[in-house]
């Protein structure tokens, strides 16, 4: 019965009514425990989110652009192509709500009131880590573990690192032109914007951020940005995402040359540098861009009429300006969350002061504090295999834990025999900061040909072994030695030799 036009914009318009009423029925109830708030605050979102999805089909219907809702209004005055017949509009209604009703005899009145009603009994499903505990604290373990094992980042606690993520300006500008970092900034404005999301609902955050971008581009223009003050349109800085090899990982030249004259070739042609000399000389080279400007190198090191150096300077200037907004997006919403990075920070800081006991009795009271707030009638967790704990705060089933292999123990020697359990948590501490740490103590790059590689003394084995066929391949002055002439054209050794023997250069 609800086929025609206006039957349909009926029933919007009392849909978007009963919703009204029931979110201030619902904002009338004042929630017992924060987890009532947050079922509070999803509900009322979502029943808005259905108000406007609503209101935006009854705009389209009295926009009216195919002129359905004008031809149903005068076909209901009996208006049709032969004249006005206001009884046979009447009869012809009739008619169909009689056939309407003897095609459906068991049809019965449907109060709309009874599923609007069950809309506040809901509990939405809102997904928090154990760590996070319903919101009530952050969850910033994995960024923790992302900093300290980051150039721009220092060896620090996680109660400290509480203090300190949510002021990034603070970290030097040269240590920002990383890829690492921009990955890192990245990660925490998408955990801190779910965060708020999650606990904060009714916030309009796409129009917090909008004021935002509108105060920033102002500050941006007059170089006002805290920690980019006096930033430009191009500065000459090249962020190394860009870079063909990333040199974080290269502390000296004799590192560097491990990489090979083609890939060092071809990470000087993307600068814009010269590509010839020997593999030291590329090396040397290439070194010299990971703390200096290309505007600040001398003219000697580019190639001829090279125009990279303009273009890249353009490309960083936009990805400074980037990194600076989602560090201001970062700030407004430390801003928002303050309280809760504070009960954070209480929190951790409480945890470090207890013994064991008093932890566990803790635990206990935060169990049966659970139990209590809780419909279910959930009993005491049964982990006797000491399985790991999921996001739900319960054991992850037994079969992901032997998928995952987190029984099985890899120890490293290069680490100081320190244990790694499963196979994933091994294959990514290489490029953790600890055996990093380990590798240039012995005086040896940190690449990926020391993959797999645990042993000091395999270690130092594979690394004479390179260093040996280093010097019998890297020396070939006749191919791998190359020379330019005046027009920039590149020959190796032997050819130019021959060329200018012959007087063709």
């Amino acid at each position: 019965m609800s086929s025609t036009l206006l039957e349909v914009t009926r029933s919007a318009h009392e849909e978007v009514e009963r919703l009204e009423r029931l979110i201030v029925k619902e904002l009338q109830t004042d929630p017992s425990s924060n987890k009532d708030r947050l079922f509070q605050s999803h509900r009322v979102h979502h029943m808005i989110d259905t108000i406007t999805v609503t209101t935006e089909k009854l705009v389209d219907i009295y926009e009216d652009k195919d002129n359905a809702r004008k031809d149903e209004i005068a076909a209901l005055g009996g208006q049709t192509a032969t004249g006005t017949n206001v009884f046979s509009a009447f009869y012809d209604r009739l008619k169909e709500i009689r056939e309407y009703h003897r095609r459906h005899p068991a049809a019965r009145v449907v109060d709309p009131n009874e599923d609007f009603e069950a809309l506040l009994k809901e509990e939405p499903l809102i997904e928090f880590s154990g760590e996070e505990a319903f919101g009530r604290y952050l969850d910033l373990h994995e960024l923790y573990n992302q900093y300290i094992n980051s150039k721009f980042g220092d060896h620090i606690d996680y109660s400290t690192y509480l203090d300190v993520f949510s002021q990034p300006h603070k970290i030097p500008r040269k240590l920002k032109m990383t890829r690492q970092y921009r990955e890192y900034i990245e990660n925490l404005l998408e955990y801190l914007t779910y965060f708020f999301q999650r606990t904060e609902p009714l916030q309009d955050l796409d129009r917090i951020f909008s004021k935002l971008i509108t105060e920033f581009e102002e500050q941006w223009e007059n170089g006002l940005i805290e920690g980019w003050e006096g930033e430009g349109q191009g500065n000459g800085l090249i962020p190394d995402w860009h870079a063909v090899i990333d040199l974080d990982y290269y502390n000296s030249v004799e590192e560097l040359m491990v990489v090979g004259p083609e890939k060092l070739k071809e990470a000087l042609s993307a600068l814009g540098l010269k590509t010839g000399g020997t593999v030291q000389q590329r090396a040397e080279r290439l070194f010299l861009t990971k703390d200096t400007p290309l505007e600040k190198l001398d003219k000697k090191h580019f190639a001829k009429g090279s125009r990279v150096q303009e273009q890249n300077g353009v490309a960083a200037a936009n990805s400074f300006k980037e990194i600076a907004l989602m560090e201001a997006k970062i700030n407004k919403l430390c801003e928002l969350l303050e309280e809760t990075i504070d009960r954070t920070r209480d929190n951790i800081v409480k945890k470090q002061a207890l013994t064991y006991e008093e932890i566990e009795a803790e635990r206990e009271e935060e169990d049966t504090q659970a139990d209590t707030e809780s419909d279910d009638d959930d009993q005491q967790i049964y982990n006797p295999l000491k399985l790991p704990m999921g996001w739900d705060g319960k054991p992850i089933p037994y079969w992901l834990y032997k998928l995952h292999g987190l029984g099985q123990e890899f120890k490293c020697e290069i680490c100081g025999n320190y244990s790694y359990w499963g196979r994933r948590a091994f294959e990514r501490h290489f490029k953790e900061w600890r055996h990093q740490h380990g590798m240039r103590c012995l005086g040896i790059p940190n690449t990926k040909n020391f993959n797999e590689i645990t042993s000091i003394e395999e270690a130092k084995e594979l690394w004479k072994r390179i260093q040996e066929r280093q010097g019998v391949n890297k020396w070939r002055p006749d191919l791998e030695e190359e020379y330019e002439d005046k027009e920039g054209n590149i020959y190796n050794k032997k050819t130019y030799t021959d060329l200018q023997r012959q007087g063709l250069i």
